[in-house]
C-alpha cells in the first residue's frame, strides 16, 4: 500500500469519525446543541483530529526514519564480496540494489549476490510498511475511542480544535519561512565556493562571459571568463523592451475597462486579455522565432539596417505581449476598488472624466499599479524560453536591441543542464547568478513596498 492510498484511507476514517463525533455530541446533549459548550460540528472535528493527527505524525516520522534503518539492515547483510569494494564502488552497488528492489532498470549485470541483496532489501521495506500500517491502525483506533469517550456537554471542543488549527497554520508558515531560508543559505554557500575560485570583482564587473573552462593547459577556446556584465545588460535590455510594450498597453486597457467600457464590453474584453497569461511560454517562443524575428529582420533589411536572426527586440516585444495581463488585469481590479465617492466628489467639483482618471483614480490606485508593474518586471526577468528561442545564447555586451543577447536565467539553465560537477566554477557560477538575481528582485520589492506605503498613507 503506497502513501497516497494510506492518506486516502485515513481521510475516509477521519470523515467517518467526524460524523460519529457529531452524532455523539447531540446524543449527550439530549438532542439539542444548546446544552453543549461547543457546536456539534466542533465535536466532530475534535474526533476527526484525534483519528488523523497521531497517524499522520507517525507516518511522517516513519517515512523519515525508514530509509536509514533499511539501509543499515542492507549493509549488515551484504555478502562478504562487497567488503572488498571501495566506498565509491560500494555506494554504486547500494544504489543498484535499491533500484533493483524497487523494480527500476539496472545497468550492470545482475549477479546472484546482487539479486539476493535486493530481495532482502525489498523484504525489509515490505515488513516495515506492514508494521507502519499496523501501528497507524492502532493509533487510529485508540484516538477514536479516546475522542468518543471525551465527548461530553462540558467539553470545550471549539477551543481545542481552534488551538490545533492555529498550530497547524503556524507550522505551515514556519515551513514556508524555513524553505526560503534554506534556499538563501544554499545560494550563499555555493556562491561562497564560487568566489573562492573566481574573484568577486571579476564576476560582478567583468565584461567577458565564457564559462567553459579548459580541461587541458593547451586547450583553445575555453578561457573560463566569468564577467557577468553582458548577462545583466541583456536581462535589462529585454526587460526594458518588454515593459515599454506591457505597461502602456496594459495600463491603458485597464483604464478603458475600468472607467470607459460598458459592463458588457468589460465582461468580454477582460477574459480575452487574461487568456494571454495562460498561453505556454514555449508557444510564445515559437511565435517570436518563426514570426516576429523574421518580420523585424525583413523590416530592417528594407530600410538598410542589419537585424540579427535572434534579437533582443523580438524577444522583448513578445515577452511584453505575454505580460500584458499582469498589468492590465491587476490594475483594472485596483482601479475598480477605488471608492465611488472619490469619483462623485471629483465630478461634483466640475472635473471631467479624464481629469478624474488622471488626478483622482490613478493616484489613489497607484500602490496597486506599482505592484502590478513590479510583478510584470519580475515575470520578465525570470522568463527563459522566449529568450532562448528568440534572443539566443550569445553573451554580447550591447545596448543595440537589433543584436543577439542572453539573460541571467538562460545562463543558469544552460550551466545546470545535464550531468554537472559541483566542484567546478562553471556550475557554481549558476548559484552566483541566482544570488544576484535574488538581491535585485528583493531591492525591487523593497522599493515597491516603500511606494505603496507612501501613497497608501496619502490616500487612505
Amino acid at each position: 500500500m503506497n502513501v497516497l492510498t494510506i492518506l486516502l484511507v485515513l481521510l475516509v476514517l477521519s470523515t467517518a469519525a467526524y460524523f460519529v463525533g457529531q452524532r455523539q455530541a447531540l446524543t449527550v446533549g439530549g438532542g439539542s446543541a444548546k446544552q453543549l459548550h461547543s457546536l456539534p460540528s466542533y465535536h466532530g472535528f475534535y474526533a476527526a483530529l484525534w483519528v488523523a493527527l497521531p497517524a499522520i505524525i507517525l507516518l511522517v516520522l516513519w517515512l523519515v526514519i525508514e530509509p536509514h534503518i533499511a539501509e543499515s539492515v542492507l549493509l549488515a547483510n551484504l555478502p562478504q564480496a562487497f567488503s572488498q569494494l571501495s566506498q565509491a564502488e560500494l555506494d554504486l552497488r547500494i544504489g543498484e540494489i535499491k533500484r533493483l528492489a524497487t523494480g527500476n532498470i539496472v545497468g550492470a549485470t545482475i549477479s546472484p549476490e546482487l539479486q539476493a541483496a535486493a530481495d532482502g532489501y525489498a523484504s525489509t521495506l515490505t515488513v516495515s510498511r506492514i508494521a507502519m500500517i499496523v501501528a497507524m491502525a492502532v493509533l487510529v483506533g485508540i484516538g477514536f475511542l479516546f475522542a468518543r469517550k471525551r465527548i461530553s456537554v462540558s467539553l470545550r471542543a471549539r477551543n481545542q480544535v481552534e488551538r490545533v488549527t492555529t498550530v497547524i497554520m503556524f507550522l505551515a508558515s514556519l515551513i514556508a519561512i524555513l524553505t526560503t531560508v534554506g534556499i538563501i543559505l544554499s545560494l550563499l554557500f555555493e556562491t561562497g565556493r564560487f568566489f573562492t575560485m573566481v574573484p568577486f570583482w571579476d564576476f560582478l564587473f567583468g565584461i567577458h562571459w565564457s564559462p567553459q573552462t579548459a580541461l587541458r593547459a593547451d586547450q583553445v577556446g575555453a578561457s573560463g571568463a566569468f564577467g557577468a556584465i553582458p548577462l545583466f545588460a541583456g536581462t535589462m535590455l529585454i526587460t526594458v523592451i518588454a515593459m515599454f510594450v506591457a505597461v502602456p498597453v496594459g495600463l491603458f486597457s485597464a483604464i478603458y475597462m475600468s472607467e470607459y467600457a460598458s459592463p458588457r464590453v468589460r465582461a468580454i474584453a477582460k477574459p480575452l486579455l487574461e487568456v494571454l497569461a495562460g498561453i505556454p511560454t514555449v508557444v510564445y517562443g515559437f511565435f517570436a522565432a518563426l514570426a516576429v524575428a523574421p518580420f523585424f529582420r525583413g523590416l530592417g533589411e528594407s530600410v538598410g539596417l542589419g537585424v540579427s536572426s535572434e534579437s533582443a527586440l523580438a524577444a522583448g516585444m513578445v515577452m511584453g505581449i505575454m505580460i500584458i495581463p499582469f498589468v492590465s488585469s491587476l490594475s483594472d481590479d485596483v482601479m475598480n476598488a477605488v471608492p465611488q465617492t472619490l469619483r462623485d466628489g471629483s465630478y461634483a467639483l466640475g472635473a471631467t472624466q479624464s481629469e478624474t482618471v488622471r488626478q483622482v483614480i490613478l493616484p489613489a490606485a497607484l500602490p496597486g499599479i506599482v505592484g502590478a508593474v513590479l510583478l510584470a518586471v519580475s515575470r520578465a526577468i525570470g522568463e527563459t524560453m522566449i529568450v532562448v528561442m528568440a534572443a539566443g545564447l550569445a553573451a554580447n555586451l550591447t545596448a543595440n536591441p537589433l543584436e543577439s543577447v542572453t539573460t541571467v536565467t538562460v545562463q543558469i539553465v544552460t550551466l545546470l543542464t545535464g550531468d554537472q560537477e559541483f566542484d567546478s566554477a562553471k556550475t557554481l557560477a549558476a548559484f552566483a547568478l541566482g544570488l544576484v538575481l535574488f538581491v535585485v528582485t528583493l531591492c525591487l520589492n523593497v522599493y515597491a513596498l516603500h511606494i505603496v506605503r507612501k501613497y497608501r498613507e496619502k490616500y487612505d
